[in-house]
């Protein structure tokens, strides 16, 4: 039995407020965080465009992957700061709405992104002699455009659907975003349906795409084991660790998350886990792939230089 239809005009995000004494310290924390994905993503696309040398594939997905991040934690972390701070916890239905749709669009942009670097690391050693022929500038821009259009029908379908189903009387969110699984737990009666559309997504928009690094990293491997060169081994390993270690992170929870069954959930654990796929891997990347790659590092020596000597040279006309 589904109950009257809903005339929900806001919700409320609990977030972390289970935890009173700790929102100061979750703020300063979250903040911080922020504000270093920002930095760190923004110094990757600005770096990537600035170096010629850094015209390729490999750093063209990468800008991509940055540009990605910047928005889908843009959509998350800024409310949960507010919130964090203020007493009043309520959204919007339309951010709500808007919230959900961006953050669910670019995390499957992210799944098919991830994948298609993967496809690049594949041909890269692979195929090395055909790089430059498969991974032209019209088969990269084309796998980005797939990557960023390849989830929009289906995720704004699972949107349109949660929003327009009836809600019971409660309106509060256990989470510090609107995530399809806190929301499933405020329908009124059976969410099979809006289940087995999950699923689905995810199997679409996730596991295939998991799928295929998969299958990428396997070919990979065989082609690294018939190496006889032990450096040459190194230096292609090296070049797919950093890729590998963000896969792990952001499929790992995620799909902890989103293939547990409705009834399996525990809430609580899952805006825990929700902070390593949305929070963490945005955080990681520009890390690990400026400290793991030599060409972004020589690029951002190369930008400090041009900043300290615009510095000195702004100081030098003053005095």
């Amino acid at each position: 039995m589904r109950g009257n239809k809903s005339t929900l005009n806001n919700f409320i995000l609990l977030g972390f407020s289970s935890l009173p004494g700790l929102e100061g310290l979750f703020f300063s924390a979250f903040l911080t965080i922020y504000l270093l994905i920002m930095i760190g993503n923004v110094l990757i696309i600005i770096v990537t465009l600035a170096d010629q040398e850094l015209h390729n594939p490999m750093c063209f997905f990468l800008r991509n992957l940055s540009c990605l991040e910047i928005c889908y934690t843009s959509v998350i972390i800024p409310k949960m700061l507010e919130n964090l701070l203020s007493d009043d916890k309520t959204m919007s239905f339309i951010s709500c709405v808007f919230q959900m749709s961006i953050f669910l669009v670019t995390g499957a942009a992210e799944c098919f992104l991830l994948a298609a670097m993967a496809y690049d690391r594949y041909v890269a050693i692979c195929q090395p002699l055909h790089y430059s022929l498969v991974m032209s500038s019209r088969v990269c821009y084309g796998l980005v455009a797939a990557s960023w259009l390849a989830g929009i029908p289906v995720q704004l379908g699972q949107t349109f659907l949660i929003f327009t189903s009836y809600f019971c009387n409660s309106n509060e969110i256990n989470h510090f975003f609107c995530d399809i699984p806190p929301l499933l737990s405020l329908i009124c009666g059976d969410t099979s349906i809006n289940e087995q559309i999950a699923l689905v997504e995810v199997i679409l928009l996730a596991l295939i795409p998991f799928a295929l690094i998969i299958m990428s990293y396997m070919c990979i491997a065989t082609t690294i084991l018939k190496m006889s060169s032990v450096e040459g081994r190194r230096k292609a390993f090296s070049t797919c660790s950093s890729h590998l270690m963000v896969v792990v992170v952001f499929y790992g929870t995620g799909i902890t998350v989103y293939l547990t069954p409705n009834s399996s959930h525990s809430l609580d654990t899952d805006k825990f886990l929700s902070l390593f796929y949305t929070v963490l891997p945005a955080l990681l990347n520009p890390l690990i792939y400026s400290l793991r790659n030599r060409e972004v590092r020589v690029a951002l020596g190369k930008l400090y230089l041009c900043i300290l000597h615009s510095h000195e040279t702004n100081e030098h006309n003053k005095n």
